[in-house]
């Protein structure tokens, strides 16, 4: 029987989300220590743990099937690939951050200067389209410090909380892009994998829109249920029960996670009472 093949990140917290995410999708996978390869004991799926770098090679040359890997990675070494899902995590963004005292605000301020990055191809491809001619110095490692020890007018590199520019004394003036985990298919990917690819793909949307929706329970009076309805997004409409309490119903729905407490504080304004929030595991239209 065919496996599909997934490449994850050998360490660090994509291969900790990684591996979550598929637990989440019900996949058991036998992950000893210092395995590059592991086979999923429930579902048709082998594991490669890879250096991050090299997937998109992987990729492309058909050693894999799927990945999940940074966006930023993807962009930066196989933009010629595709992706068919964003995951939600290992958020962060690509940033142009120069030395605290600098005057520079923007790009266009790096004309003529130096910039230090292990993203050269993104980089250049920002620098074209803004038309700012500057010099590249490819470092593979503690970009930061090139600023403080003359090698850099200014630096190139991930940034998530910022607190590795602040530590390096440098200040973010420019997003180039932001970045998420994605699950990346290679070119070569055969039909019959493609058909594994497609149950996957079916459980991981289950869980990932399970992560971004609350499930909620309200009590309303029936004169107010009208109006805390039309609050509620739901997948098609809310399921309305009523209480042993006379003229009251128990409303139940899903609302997005990102809009949770918006929505909460309107269906107060609205009349519900008894609120009752729940996390959502999966949820399968």
């Amino acid at each position: 029987m065919s496996k599909l093949r997934i490449a994850i990140q050998k360490s660090g917290r994509l291969n900790e989300d990684s591996l979550q995410i598929l637990k989440d999708c019900g996949i058991s996978i036998d992950n000893g220590k210092d395995q590059l390869k592991a086979t999923a004991s429930n579902f048709p799926l082998e594991v490669f743990y890879l250096r991050n770098g090299d997937i998109p090679q992987y990729l492309r040359d058909g050693v894999v099937d799927i990945a999940i890997i940074g966006e930023n990675v993807l962009l930066e070494k196989g933009n010629d690939l595709l992706f068919v899902e964003r995951l939600g995590f290992s958020k962060c963004k690509v940033s142009i951050a120069v030395p605290k005292e600098s005057t520079a605000t923007t790009l266009q301020d790096l004309k003529g200067k130096r910039i230090a990055t292990s993203y050269p191809e993104t980089v250049k491809k920002y620098l074209k389209n803004d038309n700012v001619d500057a010099q590249i110095h490819i470092i593979n490692g503690s970009v930061e410090i090139a600023p403080n020890i003359g090698l850099a007018d200014g630096i190139c590199d991930i940034v998530s909380s910022g607190s590795t520019l602040f530590k390096n004394g440098l200040k973010e003036i420019e997003v180039l892009l932001k970045s998420e985990a994605v699950l990346a298919v290679s070119p070569l990917i055969s039909k019959e994998n493609q058909l594994i690819l497609s149950k996957l793909q079916f459980r991981l949307q289950a869980v990932l829109k399970g992560r971004n929706s609350k499930y909620v329970l309200l009590n309303a009076p029936n004169n107010k249920l009208e109006e805390v309805i039309s609050v509620l997004p739901g997948m098609k409409s809310p399921t309305v029960l009523p209480l042993a309490t006379k003229g009251w119903s128990s409303v139940h729905s899903v609302i997005p996670k990102n809009q949770f407490w918006e929505i909460i504080d309107v269906l107060k304004e609205k009349g519900a009472e008894g609120i009752l929030v729940c996390p959502i595991e999966k949820m399968v239209l």
